[in-house]
């Protein structure tokens, strides 16, 4: 590398003040921003960016951690108007900053900022890299916000075709996403560089609990962490608690979830699950890894579709961080490969309740092994270490390095 570091635009459609923004953008770029020069481009959602406390308390850590950031304004309705709108101002914002800054990488991240890239790479002649995390345009027809004959869908699809043609790195969260693509007709005789680098955690706070604190008549937490709604499927969840609770009597279920209280309430009276038994909680990103910490298992299921084989939830690297097995559904990216191939979690083969039993008495009887916490910290050490992740981006940045 030069003495003078090499100058990224780094381009992300979600918030830094989302919890999305502080695990899977702002603990990458600090330590990138080691080495680059960090140019940080986020559309912030109105609601976050008037908490004067915590947006002041963030300004400061980006400036400290000597990251350029530029905060715009995310607008959410009419989708297409208001997506177009913010496009146009990320372009004349973009185009400032590269011109100005000399940027020569423009890293984007996920879908909507690869507008961007894409655009900056045609006119300016800027390293694209195309960091997709899933199959975007495929994820909203599977959660059922896109119907697959729409003309939404059909321009999403057309972009990313130019996407993985035009990158010079296309980045995946797992190694059966880029088998997918590879797959794609047209690019079959197309050279392309795929990097895999899953959603890694920080294990500065991502780490077990030590024995001391553990207790003997502490209860069984199963947890839950994130999004209810859309792909995940929350039903199976409460039907797996219940089954718990026949073998645990004083489990309880933890859930952290920003924004869908109202409906988790309405799912736990709809399954007939006691509120008593059942902790719902809006935490601060901060606070996730001493709540997880809290549990002896977690659980997730991701609507089993295409679009998931490109996917590798956050929480799992976070959770097997933590020293806690896991029980997961197949199809979800390499997570099948990891719970079952390392014995850090269950895999649910079908939504049925012999399967769920079954699945439910081996998760208990993992999370009450001895070895299981030790193990379950080296794999996600192996699979999800940020450091591991900062290498592979500065190995990235270095390739593209003029």
């Amino acid at each position: 590398m030069s003495q003078d570091p090499d100058r990224v635009l780094y381009i992300s459609y979600d918030g830094l003040m989302e919890p999305l923004g502080q695990s899977q953008v702002l603990q990458y770029l600090k330590k990138l921003a080691k080495n680059y020069e960090i140019f940080l481009l986020t559309f912030e959602k109105k609601s976050d960016w008037s908490d004067v406390s915590k947006r002041e308390t963030l300004i400061n850590d980006v400036c400290q951690s000597g990251i350029r950031w530029a905060p715009l304004r995310y607008h959410k309705r009419p989708s297409l108007l208001a997506t177009s709108y913010d496009l146009a101002v990320g372009l004349f914002v973009s185009l400032f900053l590269v011109l100005k800054n000399k940027i020569r990488i423009i890293h984007a991240r996920s879908y909507v900022p690869s507008v961007l890239g894409l655009i900056l790479k045609k006119i300016l002649g800027t390293h694209f890299i195309f960091d997709m995390r899933g199959f975007w345009a495929d994820e909203r027809v599977d959660a059922g916000m896109w119907k697959r004959d729409s003309s939404l869908y059909k321009l999403a699809k057309w972009f990313e075709k130019h996407f993985l043609v035009s990158a010079d790195v296309i980045v995946s969260l797992s190694e059966a996403g880029v088998d997918a693509m590879k797959a794609f007709p047209y690019l079959c005789n197309h050279p392309l560089h795929f990097e895999v680098i899953p959603t890694c955690a920080n294990f500065e706070f991502f780490y077990p609990r030590s024995i001391a604190s553990e207790g003997k008549n502490k209860p069984f937490v199963l947890g839950y962490v994130g999004a209810v709604t859309g792909w995940y499927l929350f039903d199976p969840v409460l039907e797996c608690f219940k089954i718990l609770l026949k073998i645990k009597p004083n489990a309880l279920l933890k859930v952290l979830n920003r924004g869908e209280h109202r409906y988790i309430q309405q799912r736990l009276v709809a399954h007939k699950v006691p509120t008593s038994s059942v902790n719902v909680l809006t935490v601060d990103y901060a606070e996730v890894a001493a709540e997880m910490r809290l549990m002896e298992a977690g659980i997730f299921f991701i609507r089993p579709a295409f679009s998931k084989k490109a996917s590798c939830p956050t929480k799992l690297g976070e959770f097997l961080g933590c020293g806690i097995p896991c029980l997961s559904n197949v199809e979800v990216g390499d997570t099948e490969k990891i719970l079952n191939g390392e014995s850090v979690g269950v895999i649910l083969r079908e939504f049925c309740m012999p399967a769920q039993e079954e699945a439910v008495k081996r998760l208990v009887t993992l999370a009450t092994d001895p070895a299981v916490k030790d193990r379950c910290v080296e794999v996600a050490l192996r699979y999800f270490s940020l450091y591991n992740g900062v290498r592979l981006y500065s190995r990235i940045y270095e390739s593209l390095a003029d």
